[in-house]
């Protein structure tokens, strides 16, 4: 007779469920929903091609917030019917699958209960993720590539959309810097806690046999704005570079000098685009980046000197938050959270949603104890 009763892990799941749910406020999510659709049917939308972008992606959005709602909870009455079955006809088959179905519900409602702590002003934003090279030389530029993989990798396993912005190729191995676009709901919220330093440790395949290496990439992550005019840039401020975009090794990609590279000279923040297809767009889309640094920098420049007038100032993440070790022991440890992985393999083939997951409830705690 098989004995197999999860109920009680299922009853958790449930419990869980519904608490999500009464944050994400499905009701609302809803009327979102039937509010831009509405919107989306208006037969002149795409006069403003601006404004139909914002209203069809913010739908699409929204879509698929309710959907991953909908999906889990059909699997939740799915997966009761399953073991029902599977203890009626006293069937192992269908008790593993159960099993397993389970195990996967579990994961997903856990990412979705972390999903709810991402209650920031923009954390319900897309991203646009910068990655820059550091101290190190090829090892560093190697490094940066093997980053940007990791989230590229970990965007594919989420099916998330991306749209490379910029990739500016060492000349050795790698790349001194890369730019691109998470498209997805959240996608600020849940990756900008993987900003900051990170150091890789391993035998350097660049060097002398069997010499330790240690190298150094930093990781930007700003929201998506869909208008940035708050901050406004005089246009003496800013240095505007026009150049042809390049592929690995130098080889030309345009056959136009269509890339744009923006400096404001202020701050001395650099934004380059060549994704598009024109100058212009370039520019345009350089300028929005731009506009976001500036105004999250405002914004954290005016949090600092409130926290210095209180005088609670707090230690920041500090210059490393994350080391990973491909020599000896192999391991990938986050030195925030304590969250560690003993094998780098799957964390660089995008298997990071437990340092995610660490980070965003370290920032919660770290928050409310502020």
């Amino acid at each position: 007779m098989l004995d197999f009763d999860p109920s009680a892990d299922i009853q958790a799941l449930r419990t869980t469920f519904a608490d999500i749910k009464a944050v994400v406020d499905v009701d609302a999510l809803s009327a979102d929903i039937d509010r831009l659709s509405e919107q989306a049917a208006a037969p002149d939308l795409w006069d403003d091609v601006e404004r139909a972008q914002k209203v069809t992606s913010a739908l699409s959005h929204r879509q698929a917030s309710l959907k991953r709602i909908s999906d889990i909870e059909q699997r939740l009455d799915d997966l009761e019917v399953l073991v029902e079955l599977a203890n009626e006809m006293d069937d192992e088959d269908s008790a593993e699958e159960a099993r397993h179905e389970l195990a996967e519900l579990e994961d997903i409602v856990g990412e979705l209960e972390v999903q709810t702590l991402l209650d920031g002003e923009y954390d319900d934003r897309s991203a646009v993720v910068t990655i820059r090279s550091g101290a190190g030389g090829d090892d560093a530029t190697d490094f940066a590539e093997m980053l940007m993989r990791m989230y590229l990798r970990w965007a594919e396993r989420h099916k998330y959309p991306v749209k490379v912005m910029d990739t500016s190729y060492a000349e050795g191995a790698g790349i001194k810097s890369a730019t691109f676009e998470i498209d997805a709901p959240y996608a600020y919220g849940t990756l900008s806690v993987e900003a900051g330093t990170h150091r890789l440790a391993r035998i350097s395949p660049f060097g002398a046999a069997d010499k330790r290496q240690t190298s150094f990439a930093a990781v930007e992550v700003i929201p998506v704005m869909e208008e940035a005019q708050e901050v406004e840039i005089p246009e003496n401020d800013i240095r505007v570079d026009v150049f042809r975009s390049s592929g690995p090794g130098g080889q030309s990609v345009n056959t136009t000098d269509s890339a744009v590279r923006l400096t404001h000279l202020p701050t001395g923040i650099v934004v380059s685009m060549q994704n598009e297809k024109s100058q212009i767009q370039n520019r345009a889309a350089a300028m929005r980046v731009l506009q976001t640094r500036l105004m999250l920098l405002q914004k954290e420049e005016e949090a600092a000197k409130k926290k210095e007038l209180a005088g609670t100032i707090t230690a920041s993440w500090g210059d490393q938050m994350r080391s990973y070790f491909l020599y000896g022991q192999q391991l990938v440890k986050d030195l925030r959270t304590g969250y560690e992985v003993g094998n780098p393999a799957p964390v660089f083939d995008g298997d990071i949603d437990g340092f995610i997951a660490a980070g965003i409830r370290w920032r919660k705690r770290r928050d409310d104890e502020d």
